[in-house]
């Protein structure tokens, strides 16, 4: 019998913001309910399918427990994308009812945002995009005075995935207080790892995606906050069996909720911890990438510790990844724009110089995450780097 190959040694994996690794303790919970309890949680004649139900009920609690919701306001789906096209493309019928046909969001919004409203934009409505400022923030001023009379919705990201910098999301909840407009937080790259950024009774629709919070890929959740007794007002995008409150068909993926929920017990649990060990990981970073004299890109004060953009004078982005690929995986932006090799919308609605948004290194991490070996990285991108002209 051949014996196998010693496989080649791995990079270390710092594009968590891209997707993030599945924690061991959801890991475990997600194959129980594969293996074992692989009941239909829609079966309501046997235990087996009782015991998926209670799974899928105590996975929204969990969920809601987050943010400071209830569990009835937990609607299940297939990621952040989904959740994003239901929240914005689900209001659209009861803003053609109403007269309501105008939206506001931000130009730095990932594409999952993006777009369902360019599509709202075909169908009719109108679509006021707020630039942010040098630092990649939106001014909650600049989103009030967007608004209008006949706003139906304010959509604006909590985390933008590609800096790292956090919005002024309880901010914007504060400024929309007197107006009847439903807030959406595309909630991605914050969800159980900034719990006071989605906890404003304000905000009314929230969309997770599970991948980036170390539960599987497949499963996110839209959680749409009751205004007093009111749901929001969403029509679904899909029809058949009724699930979720009608909004959201087909026979639930048991495991992958039992994932999701087990990934936001645990983020509620450890959230303090993770941040702490995040944030010694980007102190040696960014000592060690003190002798390139890098650029930070956003707001160093207003970004998560798990995540950094930088841009080095005289290094190019792609150079610079082949250089350093058998050391660290990186990118140069958002998973859904870097095959594309196109100037990041996001690094150029902050007015970045044109080199330094096509030279943006993207690096993110996890409390999970094993240290590089920095001085080889270091050293690697020196060798790389053209000579200022």
């Amino acid at each position: 019998m051949l014996g196998s190959l010693p496989s080649p040694a791995r990079p270390i994996y710092l594009d968590c913001n891209a997707t993030a690794p599945m924690d061991p303790e959801v890991r475990e919970e997600v194959l129980h309910y594969l293996d074992e309890e692989y009941g239909n949680a829609g079966s309501r004649t046997h235990m087996f399918g009782q015991t998926a139900k209670d799974r899928v009920n105590r996975a929204r609690a969990e969920v809601a427990a987050v943010v400071s919701a209830e569990p009835d306001e937990v609607i299940f789906t297939s990621g952040a994308t989904e959740s994003d096209n239901l929240a914005l493309l689900g209001l659209a019928r009861h803003g053609a009812a109403s007269g309501r046909r105008h939206l506001v969001s931000t130009t730095i919004e990932h594409k999952a945002v993006l777009g369902p409203l360019a599509a709202l934009q075909d169908d009719g409505f109108d679509v006021t995009l707020v630039p942010p400022t040098a630092g990649g923030w939106v001014d909650p001023e600049k989103v009030a005075a967007a608004m209008r009379p006949d706003t139906l919705a304010v959509s604006v990201m909590a985390v933008n995935n590609e800096t790292g910098v956090i919005q002024p999301v309880p901010e914007i909840a504060d400024v929309m207080s007197g107006h009847d407009a439903y807030l959406h937080v595309d909630a991605a790259q914050a969800f159980g790892k900034n719990l006071g950024l989605l906890r404003h009774q304000r905000i009314d629709l929230i969309s997770v995606s599970g991948h980036k919070v170390y539960a599987p890929k497949g499963i996110g959740a839209l959680i749409a906050r009751r205004r007093g007794y009111s749901r929001p007002p969403l029509r679904p995008l899909a029809f058949g069996g009724g699930q979720e409150r009608g909004l959201r068909p087909g026979t639930l993926p048991v495991p992958l909720i039992a994932g999701l929920g087990a990934a936001a017990r645990l983020a509620l649990r450890d959230h303090e911890k993770r941040a702490l060990r995040c944030a010694a990981f980007k102190a040696r970073l960014l000592e060690a990438f003190e002798a390139l004299k890098p650029l930070l890109n956003g707001d160093p004060d207003r970004t998560v510790p798990h995540a950094v953009s930088l841009s080095v004078p005289g290094l190019d982005a792609e150079a610079a990844m082949l250089a350093v690929k058998d050391l660290i995986a990186i990118s140069n932006g958002s998973a859904c724009t870097s095959q594309r090799y196109e100037p990041s919308h996001v690094l150029t609605a902050m007015a970045l110089p044109e080199d330094r948004v096509r030279g943006a290194l993207r690096i993110s991490w996890s409390h999970l995450t094993p240290a590089p070996d920095w001085a080889a990285v270091v050293a690697r991108l020196a060798q790389v780097r053209q000579p200022a002209a």
